[in-house]
């Protein structure tokens, strides 16, 4: 096994494109060495980007943000600009793990593991996010919702990798949420999970809304007609009871140990309401 620390996302690229046998990325590790030790995989190659500064950084891109493949999640919750601006994404970090393995897991690398679990996958979906990947031909953009493909599959091709997360600007009156549920309140994974993002105008009706659900299908979803039934509402009552009924009717989940396909049917409507009320609040904070 070869380790590589490239200086820049250009090298990381070449490297990763002319291994011919099974390359990987580290970027936090938190996966790929627990993959690694459980003989999952055994990579010919190891690229750690850890050392390229870009994708160390957090900037900003007009009004939004581009999140560096390299930050932790740590580093996201401690700049204060995306902490008032994404909630879900936030949320979503603060529940990866222990406090150790957040200092080190990257968002990048929840999603490029993917997980239809994955806790940062619902907030980025939901915040209309999309992802910047290299590669040896060309650069490419995909959409968070497009990225994944199936369980622990993505879009991602030889010599790929992603290298920033590119997030939109945030509307005033804007308020975003991620919840789940798991058996245990902590180092879990989700057995459903929701996110919301919704945008009000200024008498308090809702104008944009996008909402995700995990753990609940192949792939993490994006669900239009939840988001539909908040869209032109005050966000009241009848319309958090449809907004549930939309998120429910489009689980697909599986029977498992951890919850029955009732089950988590169920609980998406209640997370994906849980997460539209306190997306409600944020908006109007």
């Amino acid at each position: 096994m070869r380790y590589e620390t490239p200086g820049t996302a250009k090298e990381a690229v070449a490297l990763l494109a002319k291994e011919k046998g099974l390359a990987r990325v580290l970027a936090g590790g938190t996966d790929l060495l627990v993959q690694m030790k459980s003989g999952m995989v055994e990579p010919a190659l190891i690229v750690d980007i850890k050392k390229i500064v870009e994708l160390k950084k957090i900037t900003r891109q007009g009004k939004g943000f581009r999140i560096g493949a390299a930050v932790s999640g740590a580093d996201m919750r401690e700049n204060k600009d995306l902490r008032k601006a994404w909630g879900c994404l936030i949320d979503g970090s603060k529940l990866i793990g222990s406090t150790q393995i957040q200092g080190r897991c990257t968002v990048a690398g929840n999603l490029c593991n993917s997980s239809p679990a994955a806790d940062s996958i619902p907030g980025l979906i939901a915040a209309s996010a999309v992802i910047n990947i290299a590669g040896p031909k060309k650069a490419r953009k995909v959409k968070a919702e497009d990225f994944q493909t199936s369980p622990g599959k993505n879009v991602l091709t030889r010599g790929e990798m992603v290298t920033s997360i590119d997030l939109p600007a945030r509307p005033a009156r804007s308020g975003s949420a991620y919840f789940r549920f798991t058996p245990r309140t902590e180092m879990d994974i989700a057995v459903v999970s929701a996110a919301v993002n919704l945008t009000l105008n200024a008498k308090g009706v809702c104008t944009d809304a996008r909402v995700s659900l995990g753990a609940v299908a192949a792939r993490v979803l994006l669900v239009k007609s939840a988001a539909k039934a908040l869209i032109g509402t005050m966000v009241d009552d009848a319309a958090l009871d449809a907004l549930a009924a939309a998120a429910s009717a489009a689980a697909t989940p599986i029977d498992d140990k951890r919850g029955t396909r009732e089950f988590r049917t169920k609980v998406a409507g209640v997370l994906a309401r849980r997460a539209a009320v306190k997306a409600l609040e944020r908006a109007k904070a």
